[in-house]
């Protein structure tokens, strides 16, 4: 898979669990709507209150999966950041593209857009006749 594919499997698939650590080193997971940037940032939204939100805030090592639907997945694990100033800008683009509505929700002082730099990938296809197991990077 490469940096075009894996851009358009994040944003026609458009939903991941997302697994933080808890507090108590516990795994944590949710299910998020997310994005992608043009240089393979991952982005989604949070509330302050969430526990995905006191997680990343403490720890930012993250693991998500992408897609489910026909055996086929993308396993992703990186870091998460709150992006400011620019990187901000871009990473809302992305998610405002995605998901229009996501506007109306970052009115609110409680809402976060996080940001995940996938450090390593793995893209899985399961179905008959085309099983396939990759790992890569992104160029």
């Amino acid at each position: 898979m490469d940096t075009e594919q894996f851009l358009e499997f994040v944003t026609r698939r458009g939903l991941a669990v997302v697994a933080t650590i808890g507090q108590e080193g516990e795994p944590q997971a949710a299910l998020v709507g997310v994005a992608v940037t043009t240089v393979g940032e991952i982005v989604f939204d949070t509330l302050t209150s969430s526990r995905k939100y006191r997680n990343i805030s403490s720890n930012p090592r993250v693991a998500l999966v992408v897609g489910w639907d026909d055996e086929v997945t993308l396993q992703c694990q990186g870091l998460a950041d709150l992006p400011l100033g620019e990187d901000l800008v871009r990473c809302q683009t992305a998610y405002f593209q995605q998901y229009p509505d996501g506007r109306q929700r970052s009115a609110s002082p409680d809402i976060r857009h996080v940001r995940v730099r996938p450090g390593w990938l793995r893209y899985s296809d399961y179905r008959s006749g085309s099983f396939t197991i990759e790992e890569f990077g992104l160029a």
